[in-house]
């Protein structure tokens, strides 16, 4: 399969259906980072203002290593224009609110101290009917004392607080003092495309909704629907415009594609032997029929990750760090157990899911397993919304996976009987078989938590609707 000169007409043909999903280690990815054309998603561009100032500046310096091969199609360029300044306001009010919230928590805390006060007063006079020992509360913890025991606290916190408004980016309308976008501007220089003709974006427009979409053709057929016809075309605009510059550009035979979006209309999912998602065929297949190219798809960590390792750009962890938490925002419309491997959970569905299920925020370190952690979230977001325990956002995706099963036979060899969860809080102990993600937590979480982790299982086990799987 490495020779495709040495091959069947057949199996040259349709190759690119039966290779394996792009690997890091791949022979010929170098010449992608070296004499190929590079093109950034603009969702790429845009995360650049989601980085502190020391890690986009490492992300920048990475980039004017391929300097050279960078290429900027119009539709990313338009895309970038359109939405850098609600990325912007989206920072500025993300940091706003963080202010408000500490005050709001502050107030809160004060208030359940006086409350838990109050409550244990009443209780020994209900109960012990010692009013001397209630007295004796009420001076001992007084709001005084619960005010000066806060005090310390909250200055700390306030402090840390008021420091992030050095993170902010304050830009106005037309572009002055946002050094992002001047920085991306000399990145690209002249390496940018022209706007396409009107005619030829209307044909192109009439393709993607009347026939690709339709026909579930790779990329964008996700978007059909949202928005005018010419709004959900954009990624079939911007493949388009990809196709015809590689074809028309002498001497490069290799197209690297960067972007956070691995929805079912780029990749492939997971299925037929294939563990993880990969690219569509289909596209490869395009891009070398009609341009004559070899093309690789890759999200920005692995991007970054070829610049290090082939040009030596200097990168640190934490860096890292920061490009594939702003990468959260590409999550895909639904989450299988192969997916939310691999897709941090946002941290506002987090903080949702525990709040709706009444579950402390330490259980998110219950298990020192990142890939346990991210099914233990995941899960729980999409068990809230299943069992009418909160109401789901506009763009929150399905969750396709469960924590248990009920069968005869195990499902698959990592998973546990039902026996390995504690008695007399498991309803289906002789009957169904746990996932080892589920049961990891379970073993590490307080005994509230395992409770009500265990609760909402066996709820989703009884309810069960068609659409979620025990994957």
């Amino acid at each position: 399969m490495n020779d495709p000169e040495g091959e069947l007409p057949m199996i040259k043909q349709y190759r690119d259906w039966i290779q394996k999903s792009p690997s890091e280690n791949d022979p010929e990815r170098s010449r992608f980072f070296t004499d190929g054309l590079i093109v950034l998603d603009t969702n790429i561009l845009l995360s650049l203002y989601e980085y502190t100032p020391a890690a986009r500046q490492q992300v920048l310096d990475a980039l004017r290593n391929v300097q050279p091969l960078l290429w900027l199609p119009h539709q990313v360029g338009l895309e970038f224009f359109q939405n850098r300044h609600r990325v912007i306001i989206g920072r500025k009010k993300a940091l706003e609110e963080s202010q408000r919230t500490l005050r709001n928590k502050i107030s809160d805390a004060k208030k359940a101290l006086k409350e838990a006060r109050t409550h244990t007063q009443k209780m020994l006079i209900r109960y012990a009917q010692d009013t001397e020992a209630s007295s004796k509360l009420e001076k001992q913890i007084s709001d005084k004392v619960i005010n000066d025991l806060l005090s310390d606290l909250s200055s700390t916190l306030e402090g840390q607080a008021s420091r992030l408004r050095e993170y902010d980016i304050s830009v106005s309308p037309n572009g002055e003092g946002d050094t992002v976008l001047s920085q991306v501007a000399d990145l690209f220089r002249e390496q940018i495309a022209s706007p396409p003709d009107p005619e030829l974006t209307r044909r192109r427009v009439e393709e993607a909704s009347l026939y690709r979409f339709p026909n579930l053709i790779p990329p964008g057929f996700k978007d059909a629907g949202k928005g005018t016809a010419l709004a959900s075309s954009g990624d079939f605009l911007l493949w388009e415009e990809t196709i015809s510059h590689t074809a028309a550009s002498e001497n490069r035979s290799h197209l690297l594609f960067v972007s956070n979006d691995t929805k079912e209309d780029w990749y492939q999912p997971s299925g037929e032997g294939r563990s993880e998602p990969r690219p569509w065929p289909y596209l490869k297949s395009e891009m070398r029929m009609r341009a004559g190219a070899e093309l690789r798809i890759e999200t920005p960590g692995t991007f970054y990750r070829g610049i290090n390792h082939f040009l030596h750009a200097e990168i640190a962890e934490t860096t890292y760090a920061e490009i594939d938490r702003a990468s959260v925002g590409a999550v895909p419309t639904s989450i299988t157990e192969t997916a939310a491997i691999r897709t941090q959970p946002p941290p506002d569905l987090v903080a949702a899911a525990l709040d709706a299920a009444g579950l402390e925020d330490a259980l998110v370190y219950a298990t020192s397993n990142t890939t346990h952690r991210f099914l233990l979230l995941w899960w729980l977001i999409g068990a809230t919304t299943q069992l009418g325990r909160r109401t789901p956002t506009d763009e929150e995706p399905d969750v396709l996976f469960m924590p248990a099963t009920r069968a005869t036979t195990q499902p698959d060899p990592s998973w546990v009987p039902g026996v390995r969860l504690h008695l007399g809080e498991w309803p289906y102990r002789s009957s169904s078989w746990i996932a080892p993600w589920f049961a990891d937590t379970i073993n590490a979480s307080s005994v509230r938590d395992r409770k009500i982790l265990q609760g909402l299982a066996a709820q989703q086990l009884a309810f069960k609707p068609r659409d979620i799987q025990a994957d």
